[in-house]
């Protein structure tokens, strides 16, 4: 009996009762896990009093704790057995008129029946929460976590107990100024729990996460590590590779770590021969698989070389919009339309705006051989100045690259979208490169910048930050918010530094259906006269390596607001937001197939 209550203590010692946000538990879908997903009953909470009183401090009384009436006597002004509900993953504006406008907090409940295993650990994980989070398990508060894209994760081994379990979230989507995104951005702010929920199971000691990708400049040489998280971290390790008959046992360390490099001669991973090998990683009772590409990014001069070829990015931007019903996208179903359709326009790369995106949509473009440009939310006029706001950032950053750092297909680290040039923002920008650079020194760094137009029809880019980057990547709209499209015709673009040349965003809008004059704004055929006269002045552009116009489909903008044409949607969009295609989809597919037979030529 001694024995028993000593291991009881031992436990709680190493897995405290008290929860707390855990380091990220990677790779998902190759673990043992119990899904959250479906309704969860709601609370709707504009002023908050489910968790402070009138003087903003937090009450005890929380709607966290999730109490049933019970007492018709006692006073309680809360019950989620009779409130509203709305489905997980998703978002509450497009599945209740009465959110479609609404910021603010919403609290969500749902119920669960669990049976506790001994020897487990257990993890509550979410995808992403936009944008605050404040969690609670059977009435005890495990914590909060800010952004609004990135998934995060909670042990909560000692607090699940048999039978029905309860977890109350408290979302927040109210836009804050010093938050990442800060309150003015050109996309929808859908709140809600807007991926996936689940419970993992993992033995006492696992494989929280691990790396594994060619090394840096030694394209025959596989590099990677493995992180143990539990006790006894100091045990073997075993990663196969079967398909390169390789197999290497390893030892970790007293902190669970183990590295290796281990040569080997895989097919390379490209658009045109996606090819992923399944990866075997095990140690003790646990054994995850994976599938994972081999290829080596770089630049060399004005070109971008993969697997050291030059290719050129056809590329297009993509918003997290789910095609045809609108709303947040989430679903692999959502991917495979969306990607496909950038398939079809003939693009190997997909630019994934302003945010992290989901991880089907990452793993969906490797299988599909598409390179990616990953990017975080530090949006126009960010709260350079603020720590808080940077650690937001950094937080979002390491929490993307921690979660995708194995996909292949991810190309480009970005880290700002058409920020202002000033002391500031570049010190913020510099940390984030040094942050990005020190946990991943495999792939290209860049920001969306901007142009300027240094003397009458010359256009370049004039920021400090270019220097810190390996590609010069903006957006331009020459034709759109810089004159007219006939102004392609006549500008010149130079630039003094030798580094390959990357246009992020460039376009117009359109109504699908909408027809008139090539100078009549918001017709189908001044979108499409200004994509010709575009993509016939980037091609005049020596060190171009790349595109990705705005934008593959319309979605929801709440700054856009012209009646009968935006309607609240951003129209510059090749394809409308029910999947009809505009006709400047066809100037992109065609300049694409052009773009492939000259580069598969050299």
């Amino acid at each position: 009996m001694k024995k028993v209550i000593f291991s009881m203590l031992c436990m709680c010692c190493i897995f405290p009762i008290k929860a707390q946000q855990a380091e990220l538990v990677t790779n998902i879908a190759a673990r043992s896990t119990f899904s959250l997903n479906g309704l969860w009953k709601t609370i709707v909470d504009p002023y908050e009093e489910g968790y402070y009183d009138s003087q903003r401090n937090p009450i005890k009384n929380t709607y966290g704790l999730d109490k049933a009436i019970t007492d018709r006597t006692t006073l309680q002004e809360y019950d989620f057995a009779t409130d509203k509900s709305l489905y997980v993953p998703g978002d509450w504006n497009t599945q209740r008129p009465d959110l479609f406008y609404y910021e603010g907090t919403v609290w969500y409940r749902k119920y669960f029946d669990y049976q506790v295993k001994n020897g487990k650990r257990v993890f509550l994980y979410f995808g992403a929460v936009n944008y605050e989070a404040i969690v609670f398990l059977n009435g005890k508060e495990l914590g909060k976590h800010i952004g609004g894209f990135t998934p995060f994760n909670f042990e909560v081994t000692n607090l699940l107990k048999d039978g029905e379990n309860s977890v109350v979230v408290k979302v927040d989507n109210k836009r804050i100024p010093e938050g990442v995104p800060t309150i003015i951005t050109d996309w929808w702010n859908y709140g809600g729990i807007t991926r996936d929920v689940k419970l993992i199971e993992t033995p006492e000691t696992f494989i929280r996460d691990y790396y594994l990708q060619l090394k840096k400049n030694e394209n025959t040489k596989i590099e990677g590590w493995i992180q143990l998280d539990g006790i006894n971290k100091n045990r073997p390790v075993t990663i196969e590779i079967p398909e390169l008959k390789i197999k290497v046992t390893l030892q970790s360390d007293e902190k669970g770590f183990a590295s290796f490099e281990q040569s080997a001669k895989p097919t390379y991973w490209s658009p045109e021969n996606p090819k992923l090998y399944v990866v075997n990683i095990a140690s003790g009772e646990e054994s995850l698989k994976d599938e994972i590409g081999f290829r080596t990014i770089e630049t060399k001069g004005s070109k971008i070389l993969l697997n050291g070829k030059e290719t050129f990015c056809r590329g297009i931007s993509i918003h997290e919009e789910a095609p045809i019903r609108t709303g947040r996208a989430y679903s692999l179903d959502d991917a495979k339309i969306l990607l496909g359709w950038a398939k079809e326009m003939g693009c190997n790369f997909v630019r994934l705006a302003h945010y992290p995106h989901n991880e089907h949509m990452v793993r969906e473009a490797e299988r599909l051989g598409l390179m990616v440009w990953a990017e975080i939310p530090v949006y126009w006029s960010i709260h350079y100045k603020n720590h808080d706001t940077y650690q937001n950032a950094e937080n979002q950053l390491a929490d993307m690259i921690t979660r995708d750092k194995n996909r292949c297909n991810v190309i480009i680290w970005s880290l700002a979208n058409e920020t202002p040039r000033n002391k500031e923002r570049f010190e913020f920008l510099s940390k984030l490169v040094q942050k990005a650079r020190s946990m991943d020194s495999s792939r290209l760094i860049s920001a969306a910048m901007e142009k300027v137009e240094k003397e009458k029809d010359v256009l370049t880019v004039e920021d400090d930050l270019s220097q810190l980057l390996d590609i010069v990547s903006f957006n331009q709209y020459v034709g759109w918010y810089d004159g007219l499209p006939e102004k392609c015709d006549r500008v010149k673009w130079v630039f003094p530094e030798d580094k390959p040349v990357f246009i992020s965003e460039f376009g117009g809008g359109a109504l699908y259906g909408m027809r008139g004059g090539m100078t009549d704004r918001f017709t189908e055929d001044f979108q499409e006269d200004l994509y010709k006269r575009s993509v016939k002045m980037l091609d005049q552009i020596p060190n171009l390596s790349g595109t990705t116009p705005w934008i593959l489909m319309d979605f929801r903008s709440p700054r856009r607001l012209l009646p009968e044409i935006q309607d609240g949607f951003n129209r510059k969009g090749l394809i409308s937001d029910k999947g009809q295609k505009k006709k400047a989809f066809y100037v992109m597919q065609k300049w694409y197939e052009e773009l492939e037979k000259r580069y598969n030529n050299k």
